[in-house]
C-alpha cells in the first residue's frame, strides 16, 4: 500500500484531477450560471476588494491597533465605497486564525458595528488556517449560490501582534502515536526544510525568489500599485520604552526592503533546522492587517448599479501529507483549473502565497507557471502574512493587478498548515 506522502506526489506529477479524486474537494461555484468568458445574471462578482496596509508585527503601523479597529476600518470603506444600503447584506463572514473562539467573534461582531452596520446583519468567523480569507469568500459564493441571500461580504483579519502562538489546553496522548497526526505539530518552519530536502529546492533559489518578491514589492510601492486597495488608516502607535503614543497615517506596507540583495540574504543562517536552508529573510513576515471583499449575484450588482471587477469562477481546495504542507497550492491549482475550464498557460496572473520560498518555489517548478506571472507586486516574503487575513488581501491585489495589466484570468492560491492547499480562479471583467 502506497504512502500518503507517495500518494501525494503522483498526484502532483501526473497532474491528473480525477486521480486526486478522493483527496480534492473542488467546485465550480458558478455551476448554476455561465462559463468562463461567459455571463449569466446568477454569476458570483466582486465588486469591491478593499484591504489595509501589511503591518509588520509588534514593530509596523498596526501594532497596537485592535482587531475590531482594523477590520472596521475595510468594513466601512466597502460601504461608502460602493454606496450599498449595509442592511442588504446578507452576511459576513470573517476569516481569523488567531484567536479563534467566542472572543474573536465577539471583536468581529464589535468591528461591524463601528462601521455603522445595522444589527441586522448577521456575522461569523471561519478558520481554514492560512486560506481562511479566501475559504470566507468562497463560504460567501456558495451561500448566494445556493440562493440563501444576493449579498455576502467576506473578510479576513488578523493581528499577530497581539496573538497568543502557544498551544491551548492539554496534549492528547494519541496524537504521538499516529505520525501524521504527529506530523500536524511540526513547525512550519520545518515542513519548509522538509519540502526543500525531499523536492530538491537549493537555499539559492530560496533566496533568489524572495529577492525578487521584495523588488517586485518595492517597485509596486513605488509606482503607486497599491493605492487602488489600501484603506489609509489614522492610528496611535506607542512607542515601546517609553509608552508615548503618536498619531500617524498608516497607508503603505511597511516589510518591504528594497535594498534587499542575494548576497545579504546568503548571509542569514538556517532559523529552524541546523544546516537547513529556511531563513528569516526567505520565509513570510509575521504581519497585522485585514480585508474585505463584497460579493454578489451579478443581477443584483447590475440592478445597484455598482462596477464589477471580477467573477468568482472556480475553488478547490486539496489534503497533502502534514509534514509537507507546503506543496498545497501544487496539489489545488489542477483541480480549480479544470473546474474553471482552463489551463495552467489561460492564466495571466497567478497569487501564489508566499509562505516559504522553499514551498512556492516548488510549486511553480512542478506545475510549469512562467515565473513572470507570479506575483507581479511581491508576496508574502516581501508584503507579510497575516495568516487569516491572507487570501481577501491576495484577492484585492489579483483584481487590481489584472486591471492594470488589462487581462483577464488570475489564481489565487495557498498552502495550509496541517497539510492542504486551497486555489480559486477569477475572471477580471472591463
Amino acid at each position: 500500500m502506497s504512502s500518503p506522502l507517495q500518494r501525494v506526489n503522483a498526484i502532483v506529477a501526473q497532474l491528473q484531477p480525477a486521480a486526486a479524486a478522493d483527496r480534492v474537494l473542488h467546485a465550480n461555484l458558478t455551476s448554476n450560471a455561465s462559463k468562463c468568458g461567459q455571463k449569466h445574471p446568477d454569476d458570483i462578482v466582486i465588486v469591491s476588494a478593499l484591504r489595509t496596509c501589511m503591518g509588520r508585527a509588534r514593530k509596523g503601523p498596526l501594532k497596537d491597533t485592535p482587531v475590531e479597529e482594523m477590520l472596521a476600518a475595510v468594513m466601512r470603506a466597502t460601504v461608502e465605497r460602493t454606496k450599498i444600503d449595509p442592511a442588504r447584506i446578507g452576511d459576513i463572514v470573517v476569516g481569523t486564525v488567531l484567536g479563534q473562539g467566542s472572543q474573536r467573534a465577539n471583536e468581529c461582531r464589535i468591528a461591524q458595528f463601528l462601521a455603522g452596520l445595522p444589527d441586522t446583519v448577521p456575522i461569523h468567523t471561519i478558520n481554514r488556517q492560512c486560506s481562511s480569507g479566501l475559504q470566507a469568500l468562497a463560504h460567501v459564493a456558495a451561500n448566494i449560490n445556493a440562493g440563501y441571500y444576493d449579498i455576502g461580504m467576506a473578510c479576513g483579519v488578523e493581528s499577530m501582534s497581539q496573538a497568543k502562538f502557544s498551544w491551548e489546553g492539554t496534549m492528547n496522548p494519541k496524537v504521538f502515536v499516529n505520525k501524521q497526526a504527529k506530523d500536524c505539530l511540526l513547525p512550519m518552519g520545518i515542513t519548509s526544510e522538509n519540502v526543500a530536502a525531499r523536492y530538491g529546492v537549493t537555499r539559492q533559489e530560496q533566496d533568489e525568489f524572495s529577492v525578487r518578491s521584495h523588488q517586485k514589492a518595492a517597485a509596486a510601492i513605488k509606482a503607486g500599485n497599491f493605492k487602488a486597495e489600501i484603506v489609509p488608516m489614522t492610528v496611535k502607535i506607542k512607542d515601546p520604552k517609553s509608552g508615548e503614543e503618536k498619531e500617524i497615517v498608516a497607508d503603505t506596507d511597511d516589510g518591504v526592503r528594497p535594498g534587499t540583495t542575494l548576497e545579504t540574504l546568503s548571509k542569514l543562517k538556517a532559523v529552524f533546522q541546523k544546516g537547513g536552508s529556511t531563513t528569516a529573510g526567505n520565509a513570510s513576515q509575521v504581519t497585522d492587517g485585514a480585508a474585505a471583499v463584497l460579493a454578489m449575484k451579478r443581477s443584483t450588482a447590475e440592478s445597484l448599479g455598482l462596477p464589477i471587477q471580477g467573477v468568482f469562477r472556480a475553488f478547490a481546495v486539496a489534503g497533502v501529507p502534514p509534514a509537507v504542507m507546503g506543496i498545497g497550492p501544487a496539489a489545488a491549482i489542477p483541480p480549480v483549473l479544470k473546474a474553471a475550464g482552463l489551463g495552467i498557460n489561460d492564466i495571466d496572473v497567478y497569487e501564489i502565497n508566499e509562505a516559504f520560498a522553499s514551498q512556492a518555489v516548488y510549486c511553480v517548478k512542478k506545475l510549469g507557471i512562467p515565473i513572470e506571472r507570479v506575483n507581479p507586486n511581491g508576496g508574502a516574503i516581501a508584503l507579510g502574512h497575516p495568516l487569516g487575513c491572507t487570501g481577501a488581501r491576495q484577492v484585492a491585489t489579483l483584481l487590481n493587478e489584472l486591471g492594470r495589466q488589462k487581462k483577464k484570468y488570475g489564481v489565487v492560491s495557498m498552502c495550509i498548515g496541517s497539510g492542504m492547499g486551497a486555489a480559486a480562479v477569477f475572471e477580471k471583467e472591463y
